[in-house]
């Protein structure tokens, strides 16, 4: 389980735990987040591949895996499959941004008023995420009221850097198109989307399932880009379909 921007193992531990009486669970934090080191360096995709590789090969001897990511998380798990399609087996990919270009992917998150105009400015968003984090960071579970304590204290656990460059780099800088068609017919993938998530729109998600024979979109009515949060037992449901009893 991969999780997005911002978020740690824990995004997924308590949503998912459940599974565990079915298969063996492995949670990751991304390079730059949670408890994974934090290099100063620019996260690139080929960056943060690497680094998943270190734990997802040797959990990959025994055979291939499933392969869950929310949101970025999501991005990241099509980047490595493309690159170590052995590996995997199955991507089940949850609330995943496409956009089908950086400029098309800024337009749409520059819309969202002033905070889509600091996530679409590199030095607004590096001092927003450096403010947050020194001045605010205490106060997050009590500010987002709206998602679990434990997701809010975890945004302390990245830097602006990690932040900042994972966003331009994984998102604005890079297109997932080379990496979808380098798949196509390999490995089987599963969009799950909420017809309300303003942050991954869903028309690009059905052009994608429209374009890749191997790809199928279940839709939730109702539900917004935090789906595991929001609807936990249903994103658990559409996982068990795809892992073998």
């Amino acid at each position: 389980f991969l999780p997005g921007l911002g978020a740690t193992t824990r995004y997924w531990k308590s949503r998912v735990a459940a599974l565990a009486a079915r298969t063996p669970l492995l949670l990751v934090d991304l390079l730059g987040f949670g408890r994974s080191p934090k290099p100063w360096a620019s996260y690139t995709v080929d960056r943060h591949v690497t680094a998943l590789r270190e734990v997802l090969a040797p959990a990959a001897v025994a055979g291939p895996l499933i392969l869950v990511g929310h949101s970025l998380g999501a991005r990241l798990a099509v980047a490595y499959a493309a690159r170590y399609p052995a590996h995997l087996k199955q991507l089940v990919l949850v609330s995943m941004p496409y956009f089908g270009s950086g400029e098309r992917a800024k337009r749409h998150l520059g819309r969202r008023g002033a905070e889509g105009w600091i996530m679409t400015h590199m030095i607004p968003a590096a001092l927003a995420c450096l403010v947050s984090r020194r001045l605010l960071g205490w106060a997050l579970p009590f500010l987002l009221r709206d998602v679990p304590r434990e997701v809010a204290e975890d945004l302390n656990q990245m830097t602006w850097r990690s932040s900042t460059s994972t966003l331009w780099e994984v998102i604005y800088r890079y297109d997932l198109t080379a990496d979808l068609a380098r798949i196509e017919g390999r490995i089987p993938m599963v969009c799950l989307h909420g017809d309300r998530d303003e942050s991954a729109p869903l028309g690009p998600i059905r052009e994608l399932a429209a374009a890749h024979r191997d790809c199928t979109v279940r839709v939730l009515p109702g539900a917004t880009h935090g789906l595991p949060l929001e609807q936990p037992a249903w994103v658990r449901t559409q996982i068990t379909d795809v892992v073998p009893a």
